[in-house]
């Protein structure tokens, strides 16, 4: 057995299948993903059934696939790690139970990692991030602010009391039927389009505490929509950027108070980090560097092909488990809902 620590991550709580082997320094020694883009394309979102079964397809293949590319066999692993939840509760099941039968058969220790906690944790494999920092989370259903003071250790200071920021860039991008994913397509055209064209609200703005609202800013979006006499490229793409313009102007207002926070409870805390599939969006990751520097903070975010779900997230919040001496029994049950304040 391989002196070397080792985690196998596995991920399967929304739309991509994916596979890591992260070790103890923080080095990916393999990763793959299979996105399943092209099955729900034609749907304009997600559809749980159809994950799952393609997740119960591609488990096996991309495991296989993860451990011969860096030549590892299952008796080299140190655990195996998992997402147990939050997400749709049928591809969850399927990485769960792959899991647990690895981890049975292989008689290793098995770790349930939040899918948030994976998102949460990523910026310190690729940056020295220190305990406590500032996170912004904001992922596919999940947009919140929360201080980040150690493994399984989570303040939250605030969160969406409606929708959050990427079911907003979905619903948009579904509304000026710019395409899927919709995120990306709607930062995209935002880049070529005038931010100033459409005034759009920006919700909670001025009020206070950390929780963000998105529900009314897409109504304005679709009542934009209706007024015009006609779409064309140049009006989605100003569309696009006054919409984005206002999502980043609510973050903005909100970090203020999330900071104010964080250095009155952590005067040392220098760390202001976001996380997540929005963590993506350019204009995202400029206010927040802009943000940090102005309060005196050190800005870090993944790498952008980490911000998306992948396997290393969770292989490496394994390994953060792992180390802390935090494993789970196999009888842990896959969860649709689980707060990152509850771990």
């Amino acid at each position: 057995m391989s002196h070397e620590k080792i985690i196998l991550g596995i991920e399967s709580s929304c739309d991509e299948t994916a596979c890591a082997l992260v070790n103890e320094q923080g080095d990916i020694l393999s990763s793959t993903v299979w996105s399943q883009y092209d099955e729900h394309r034609r749907f304009g979102g997600v559809v749980p059934e159809i994950a799952a079964r393609a997740h119960l397809e591609k488990c096996d293949v991309l495991i296989k696939e993860t451990m011969d590319k860096a030549n590892k066999k299952f008796s080299d692993l140190s655990a195996v790690a998992v997402a147990g939840g939050p997400g749709l509760i049928g591809g969850v099941l399927v990485g769960v139970m792959t899991a647990k039968m690895i981890a049975l058969s292989y008689k290793l220790p098995f770790i349930a990692v939040n899918h948030l906690e994976g998102h949460a944790l990523t910026a310190r494999l690729s940056h020295p991030v220190q305990f406590p920092y500032l996170l912004l989370l904001t992922s596919g259903g999940h947009c919140q602010v929360l201080i980040v003071e150690g493994v399984g250790q989570y303040k939250r200071l605030g969160g969406t009391i409606d929708d959050s920021a990427g079911e907003a860039f979905d619903k948009v991008a579904k509304m000026l039927d710019v395409g899927y994913p919709g995120g990306p397509n709607v930062e995209k055209r935002a880049s070529l389009g005038n931010p100033n064209r459409f005034i759009f609200p920006v919700p909670m703005k001025g009020r206070e505490g950390c929780d963000f609202s998105f529900s009314g800013l897409k109504t304005a979006v679709r009542i934009c929509i209706e007024k015009q006499v006609m779409i064309d490229e140049e009006t989605k793409n100003d569309i696009c950027a006054s919409f984005q313009k206002a999502v980043v102007a609510q973050m903005s207002d909100r970090l203020n108070h999330a900071i104010k926070i964080y250095k009155k409870m952590y005067p040392k805390g220098k760390d202001l980090v976001v996380a997540g599939g929005v963590a993506a969006n350019k204009s995202v990751r400029d206010m927040l560097e802009q943000k940090a520097q102005s309060n005196g903070l050190i800005f870090s975010a993944p790498p952008i092909q980490l911000c998306t779900d992948n396997g290393v997230m969770i292989a490496w919040a394994g390994m953060e488990r792992f180390l802390a001496g935090k494993f789970d029994s196999l009888d842990f049950k896959a969860r649709p809902r689980w707060p990152l304040d509850a771990l």
